[in-house]
């Protein structure tokens, strides 16, 4: 892992990534290179429990992909706006959101992954899995989480 590498910061869209990305900026060394990575998820990819007679838009992967496009242009305009030299980048999916941000950590030699958590807890957490849980379990270098909790406190 190089120390000079970017900053991975891992936008979903919640106010905890919103959250991540603004405390990056503050507490982090300006004009560092950052990759913003928003993941597309194929609509194919997502298990449904009892849900195969829904028709869906046959483009609607298409839309997903564009929808991740935009949450990767406004996180990459979010921490530029903290500071940082950003790129932004949709990251395809490889087996699970986890397993992907910490391939693209990895690939990137990034040196820091930031990311927010949604705080779900109890069955949510079990059903849902918890994105933020798994790559600090499984990422090879220094992960930080803005908890959720943290920006209800910052708002209340």
């Amino acid at each position: 892992m190089n120390q000079d590498g970017p900053i991975l910061l891992a936008y979903d869209g919640s106010p905890a990534a919103r959250a991540a990305i603004a405390l990056a900026g503050d507490h982090l060394q300006k004009d560092r290179k950052a990759i913003v990575l928003s993941v597309y998820q194929p609509l194919e990819s997502v298990p449904f429990i009892g849900a195969t007679a829904i028709r869906l838009p046959a483009d609607v992967d298409e839309q997903i992909h564009a929808a991740t496009e935009k949450l990767a242009e406004e996180g990459t305009e979010l921490a530029r706006q903290g500071g940082f030299e950003a790129t932004g980048y949709v990251g395809n999916i490889e087996g699970t959101v986890w397993e992907t941000i910490v391939s693209f950590a990895k690939g990137q030699d990034a040196s820091l992954i930031i990311l927010g958590t949604h705080g779900r807890s109890g069955v949510r957490a079990a059903l849902l899995g918890s994105v933020a849980t798994a790559v600090m379990h499984h990422a090879d270098r220094p992960v930080t989480v803005v908890p959720e909790s943290f920006v209800r406190a910052q708002a209340g």
